[in-house]
C-alpha cells in the first residue's frame, strides 16, 4: 500500500482523539453518532416505522451505547446481502456500585464494581476520574433526559500498599477485589470543610429510592451536578465508569506505537466507522448490490447477554426491518445467504519477553497486518472459505494480513464473532490488530495497523460482492 508515514500517523492521531473522547460506551456512541450525521446519515428510532431507500445512510441506537449504522447501495432489492463490520464499545473497567459511598478512617471512598476481566493491579497509583450517563429530571417539566457526563481532572485513586507492609509484592500481587480496589476520593475533614456532609456508615443504604444522590458520597454527587448544572435532587441515576485521565497518545522512538487505554476495541470501533465513511466518499456506491453496515455492541467483555449486546435480537431485528418486502416474505432469509461479517476485535501480538506464549508459526507481529484469528473450536468464527473472500478483498485493497492461532495448551478468547455466525447462521471472520496489555489500563498498540485496519474495512465495503459472486459453491 502506497501510503507515506504521515498519512499513518494521522489516521493513528484521529484514533488517538476519538480514544481519549469515549471514556465510556456511551461516549463513543455519541462520537460515532457525531461523525454520521456530519455526512448526512438519518436517524432510525426503533419505535418508528423505517423507509428505507437506495443510496440513503442510516443509524440506530440501543441503550446509548450500542450502535447500527448502513448505507444502501444503489442497487440493492429485497433479498440482497448485508456486509458487515462489527464491534464492541465497551472495554474491562471499575463501575460505579448502585450506592457507592464509603467512609474509612476518615477518608472518603466510592464503592465500584469490577467490569469484566480486567487486568485490575493496573488500576493502582493512576491519576482516575469518573465517566458515563446521568438521568436527570427536568425541575419544570418533570422529563427526564440523559446526560453525557466526564469529569476531566483526576479525582480518584487506588494507592498501592508501601512494599514495608508487603515485602512479597515483586513475587505475587493479587488484591482482594472487593477490599483493595476501592478508590479514595478524599478525606472526610476536607469534605466537610467544602460544605459535602459525609453520611454516617449506613445512612446511604437505609435512605430508600427516594433520593438517589442520598446514596453516593456527597462529594461525587457535587461534582457531577457542577458538571451538568443539575441540582442532586434532578439526579434519578447513572451508569459511571472509571477511567484514566492520561491521554492516549503516540509513543516509542519513532512514534510508532499506540499507548492508550482501552484500544480493545474502541481501535476496531473507531476503525469500523472510519472504513464505512471512507467507502463511501466515491461513487461505489452507486453500483453496490449490498448495505453496507457497522454494528457495534456493548457488553461483549462479559459475554454479550444484554438488550444491547450481541446476543440480543438487536441486529437480527435491524436486518430484518431493512430487508421486508411484502412481495418477497423470504427476503431476510435470502439475504443472510449473500451476506458476511467481519467479526473486528483485537489480536494478541507476540511479546518480545513472553514470545514462548505463542505457537512457533503464529506469532503476530506489530505493522505487518491485521490479524486473521482462528480456532478448530470455534471460540472464533473464521473458516477457510470466509478467510479466502477477506484474503481477496485484502489484495486488492492492498492491505497485509496475518494468521493466529492459540497454542493448544492455552484458554482461546472469543469473539462477537462466533455469537453472530450461530445466531443469523451467517458467514464470518474473527480479526484483529495486533497489541499488548490487552485488557490492561493501558494498552498498546502499533500507528501502521490503525490506517490498515481503516483501509481493510473500506476495501470490504467496496468490493465484497464482487468477491462474493466469485465464489463457485455454496
Amino acid at each position: 500500500m502506497g501510503v507515506s508515514r504521515e498519512k499513518f500517523l494521522a489516521s493513528a492521531k484521529e484514533l488517538l482523539s476519538f480514544v481519549n473522547k469515549s471514556p465510556s460506551p456511551f461516549h463513543a456512541v455519541d462520537e460515532v453518532k457525531k461523525s454520521l450525521q456530519k455526512v448526512g446519515f438519518q436517524e432510525l428510532k426503533e419505535t418508528e416505522q423505517w423507509t428505507i431507500a437506495p443510496m440513503k445512510k442510516y443509524y440506530v441506537t440501543k441503550n446509548g451505547s450500542a450502535i447500527i449504522a448502513f448505507a444502501v447501495g444503489g442497487q440493492y432489492k429485497a433479498g440482497n446481502g448485508f456486509s458487515i463490520v462489527g464491534a464492541h464499545t465497551d472495554s474491562p473497567c471499575l463501575k460505579v456500585k448502585p450506592v457507592s459511598a464509603k467512609t474509612k478512617n476518615g477518608f472518603c471512598q466510592v464503592g465500584v464494581e469490577c467490569y469484566g476481566g480486567g487486568i485490575w493491579n493496573t488500576w493502582f497509583d493512576r491519576d482516575l476520574t469518573v465517566a458515563g450517563r446521568v438521568l436527570v429530571k427536568d425541575k419544570t417539566s418533570e422529563s427526564i433526559e440523559s446526560r453525557l457526563v466526564h469529569i476531566q481532572r483526576p479525582i480518584l485513586r487506588i494507592p498501592h500498599l508501601a512494599i514495608h507492609l508487603q515485602r512479597d509484592i515483586n513475587d505475587s500481587f493479587g488484591p482482594n477485589k472487593e477490599n483493595h480496589l476501592c478508590p479514595i476520593l478524599a478525606t472526610c475533614a476536607q469534605a466537610e470543610l467544602q460544605g459535602d456532609k459525609t453520611p454516617a456508615l449506613g445512612d446511604a443504604a437505609a435512605s430508600g429510592p427516594a433520593s438517589q444522590a442520598s446514596k453516593h458520597s456527597p462529594t461525587l454527587v457535587r461534582l457531577i451536578c457542577q458538571e451538568l448544572n443539575i441540582d442532586p435532587g434532578q439526579m434519578m441515576d447513572f451508569e459511571l465508569c472509571l477511567a484514566d485521565t492520561q491521554p492516549a497518545a503516540l509513543g516509542g522512538a519513532c512514534e510508532e506505537f499506540l499507548f492508550a487505554p482501552r484500544l480493545d476495541n474502541l481501535f476496531n470501533a473507531f476503525t469500523a466507522y472510519r472504513g464505512l465513511l471512507d467507502s463511501l466518499s466515491d461513487s461505489s456506491l452507486e453500483t453496490d448490490t449490498n448495505i453496507r453496515m457497522i454494528s457495534l455492541f456493548d457488553n461483549e467483555e462479559v459475554g454479550s447477554q444484554s438488550a444491547q449486546g450481541a446476543g440480543s435480537t438487536f441486529q437480527e431485528l435491524v436486518m430484518r426491518r431493512v430487508s421486508t418486502s411484502p412481495a418477497r416474505p423470504t427476503a431476510f432469509e435470502e439475504s443472510i445467504a449473500h451476506s458476511y461479517m467481519v467479526s473486528a476485535d483485537q489480536a494478541h501480538g507476540c511479546h518480545p519477553n513472553y514470545s514462548e506464549k505463542h505457537e512457533s508459526n503464529h506469532q503476530p507481529c506489530f505493522h505487518k497486518g491485521i490479524v486473521i484469528k482462528f480456532n478448530a473450536n470455534q471460540r472464533y468464527a473464521t473458516t477457510s472459505v470466509t478467510a479466502t473472500i477477506l484474503r481477496e478483498v485484502a489484495r486488492k485493497a492492498e492491505v497485509p494480513l496475518q494468521d493466529f492461532v492459540v497454542r493448544n495448551d492455552s484458554p482461546c478468547g472469543s469473539t462477537i464473532g462466533p455469537i453472530m455466525s450461530a445466531k443469523l447462521g451467517m458467514q464470518t471472520i474473527d480479526v484483529g490488530a495486533a497489541q499488548f496489555a490487552m485488557h490492561s489500563i493501558r494498552e498498546m498498540g502499533a500507528t501502521d495497523d490503525v490506517l490498515y485496519a481503516i483501509k481493510l474495512y473500506e476495501g470490504f465495503f467496496k468490493h465484497y460482492p464482487a468477491v462474493h459472486e466469485s465464489l463457485k459453491f455454496n
